[in-house]
């Protein structure tokens, strides 16, 4: 299994992403450890994937404990993504309709990292997909919309539905407003302050916190 999981992380250094090579790893050692813990019938969850290289991380945790793993995007990009922006890739535009579409790139990495008997893909608005969600979550990593909105929305819809005991990750926490956009590490901090989470683990600017109790005014 060791040469798969190594067959895997090299397939997600090459998909297009801003998942650091160290902070991907952490990701993936924390996926595997909820899998692990639910019993080889966990469900991961994927809030943000753009062209897949967090999916393959969270993939290659699935696959090793027998979790599915749903990744969540519509595909579009998020603001910072859109032209003029810095993150912005004029590979990704669709020239039919001159709108970013990731989907034919995550679908292609997933294939050719051979995930598809646990990965699946849903496509559509997050918070449409959370409200109509009802399985308990062992493991989900929120890398959605970094502007104010879309990151509240992310934050209110899939954090209620990961279990007690279970694990909530963010990426693109920073600290320092110098080093990113706050969005992001306002979440982490609403988290930890609403009491029903504690820090259990941080690489760079991923973060995993672990629910301790069940979400406020739940019974």
């Amino acid at each position: 299994m060791e040469g798969r999981t190594d067959e895997l992380f090299a397939q997600a250094r090459r998909a297009k992403g801003f998942m650091p090579d160290d902070e991907g790893n952490a990701l993936y050692r924390a996926a595997r450890r909820a899998g692990t813990e639910a019993g080889g019938d966990g469900t991961f969850v994927e809030v943000g994937a753009w062209c897949g290289k967090s999916t393959v991380y969270l993939g290659a945790a699935a696959e090793t404990t027998g979790a599915a793993l749903f990744s969540i995007d519509h595909h579009h990009g998020s603001e910072e993504n859109q032209p003029g922006w810095e993150h912005h890739d004029d590979e990704v535009v669709d020239p039919a309709t001159g709108r970013i579409d990731t989907l034919p790139f995550w679908r292609r990495t997933i294939d050719d990292a051979g995930l598809g008997g646990c990965v699946v893909g849903v496509v559509g608005i997050s918070s449409v997909i959370a409200l109509h969600w009802r399985t308990p979550i062992d493991f989900c990593f929120i890398d959605g919309g970094h502007g104010e909105e879309p990151a509240w929305a992310d934050f209110r819809g899939w954090a209620p539905h990961v279990a007690v005991g279970r694990w909530l990750a963010i990426h693109d926490v920073f600290p320092d407003p110098a080093d990113g956009g706050r969005p992001p590490y306002d979440l982490w901090c609403a988290a930890l302050a609403s009491g029903e989470f504690v820090e259990d683990g941080e690489c760079g600017s991923l973060r995993v916190l672990r629910r301790a109790g069940p979400p406020t005014g739940a019974r």
